[in-house]
C-alpha cells in the first residue's frame, strides 16, 4: 500500500514557514514604535491611536488615509540577479510616498508575499528591505502574508504587495484645489527609475541589447542590476518636514508622486480647471539611465515623459514666495530640489516644453 501523502510532498513545507517567521521576527520588531501593541503570534496587528497621544497632542479631526501597490517588473531583474534586498524597500515606497501627497503621516504598513515554494534565505532578504523601508518611512511593520502556493509561481520567482495606512488632519488634506495660475513646481530627485517603466527598460536592455544583468553599463557608473535594481527613493520624511513647517497657512498646494505616468500624468491628477501646469525641460539634472533608454530603444521625447519619472520622483505645487524656503527645507533632509515649472491659466494639463 502506498505511503499517505503530505502537505510537504504537494510542495507547502509548515515547518520552513514557522522558522522563517522566527527568522524575519527581529526585522518586523525593529520598525516598531510605542503606538505597537506587541501581539507575538496573534491573527492581526495592534496599532494605538492613543499611545503616545498621537491624536490628543497632534490631530483634531483625524482621517486616516490608506493605499496599497506593488513593485511590478522590476521583481523580474531581482530573479536575473539574485539580489532581493532592496525590492522591499521599493514596495513601502510606492505606498508610502503615495500617502504624503494628501498630507498624510504613515502609521503602519502590511506586507503581502507570495511564492511557489518557501526559500527562507531569499524571503529574509525580501523582509530585510521592508524593514528598511519602513524605518526610512517612520511607519511601522504591522503585519503580512507569506503565501506558499506550488505550481502557482516558477521555480524562484514570487510578487509582492504593500498596504500603507495613515493619518492626517482634515482641513490639512491636500486635494489640489488651491493649486492657482502663478504656483511653482518644485521638483525633487529620483534615484533612478524607481519601480516604474520596467517592462520597457527589460525589453530595450535584455531583447534589444542582448545584456545580461551583470554588464557594466559605463554610462551610469554601475552594472545593469545594479542600476536597475536601485532603490526608489523615499520621500516621507522630507515632505513631512516642508508640512509641518507651515501649520497655520496653506502655502503647499499639492504634491504628486511621479510613478507610472511621469510628470504629464501625475501633476495633471492634481490640476483643478483652467489650469496648466507647464514644465520646462533641462531645468533639472536627470540621472543617465534615462537617456541610456532613449538612445537604445529609439524611445521618443514624449513616451520617456509618459513611461518614466525621468529624474523627477515627487513634486511640491506652492507659492513662488515661499520657494526657496521650501527647497532650503528639502535640502536640509538630504534631497535635491528645483523649480521645475509652473501654473498658468489655460486648458487643463500638463505641456513641457
Amino acid at each position: 500500500m502506498a505511503d499517505g501523502l503530505t502537505y510537504k510532498d504537494a510542495g507547502v513545507d509548515i515547518e520552513a514557514g514557522d522558522a522563517f517567521v522566527q527568522a524575519i521576527r527581529g526585522l518586523v520588531r525593529r520598525t516598531y514604535g510605542p503606538r505597537v501593541i506587541d501581539l507575538p503570534d496573534g491573527f492581526a496587528g495592534l496599532f494605538s491611536m492613543a499611545e503616545g497621544g498621537v491624536l490628543a497632542r497632534r490631530y483634531k479631526r483625524p482621517v486616516l488615509a490608506a493605499c496599497t501597490d506593488g513593485v511590478g517588473t522590476k521583481l523580474k531583474v531581482a530573479f536575473m540577479a539574485g539580489k532581493h534586498d532592496t525590492v522591499g524597500i521599493d514596495l513601502v515606497a510606492m505606498s508610502a510616498n503615495d500617502l504624503i501627497t494628501v498630507g498624510a503621516e504613515p502609521l503602519f504598513f502590511l506586507d503581502y508575499i507570495g511564492t511557489g515554494r518557501l526559500r527562507s534565505d531569499t524571503l529574509v532578504q525580501i523582509v530585510k528591505g521592508i524593514s528598511e523601508g519602513c524605518v526610512q518611512a517612520g511607519c511601522a511593520l504591522l503585519g503580512g502574508e507569506t503565501a506558499e502556493m506550488p505550481d502557482f509561481y516558477a521555480d524562484g520567482e514570487y510578487d509582492l504587495a504593500g498596504f500603507a495606512t495613515g493619518v492626517a488632519e482634515r482641513r490639512r488634506i491636500l486635494t489640489g484645489t488651491r493649486i492657482e495660475s502663478g504656483d511653482v513646481l518644485i521638483g525633487i530627485a529620483s534615484s533612478g527609475l524607481h519601480s516604474n517603466g520596467y517592462s520597457l527598460a527589460r525589453r530595450i536592455f535584455f531583447d534589444r541589447r542582448k545584456m545580461s544583468v551583470n554588464d557594466p553599463l559605463p554610462e551610469c557608473g554601475a552594472t545593469l542590476a545594479e542600476e536597475l535594481l536601485r532603490p526608489t527613493r523615499i520621500y516621507v520624511r522630507s515632505v513631512l518636514a516642508v508640512l509641518s513647517h507651515y501649520t497655520r497657512k496653506y502655502v503647499i498646494h499639492g504634491v504628486a508622486h511621479v510613478t507610472g505616468g511621469g510628470l504629464p500624468g501625475n501633476i495633471g491628477r492634481l490640476l483643478p480647471d483652467r489650469c496648466e501646469a507647464r514644465i520646462e525641460k533641462g531645468s533639472w539634472d536627470a540621472p543617465p539611465i534615462f537617456d541610456v533608454i532613449a538612445k537604445s530603444g529609439k524611445v521618443n521625447e514624449e513616451e520617456m515623459y509618459r513611461v518614466f519619472n525621468m529624474g523627477i520622483g515627487m513634486t511640491i505645487v506652492a507659492p513662488p514666495y515661499y520657494a526657496d524656503v521650501i527647497m532650503r527645507i528639502l535640502k536640509r533632509h538630504g534631497e535635491t530640489a528645483r523649480v521645475i515649472g509652473d501654473v498658468r491659466k489655460g486648458t487643463r494639463g500638463v505641456v513641457i516644453a
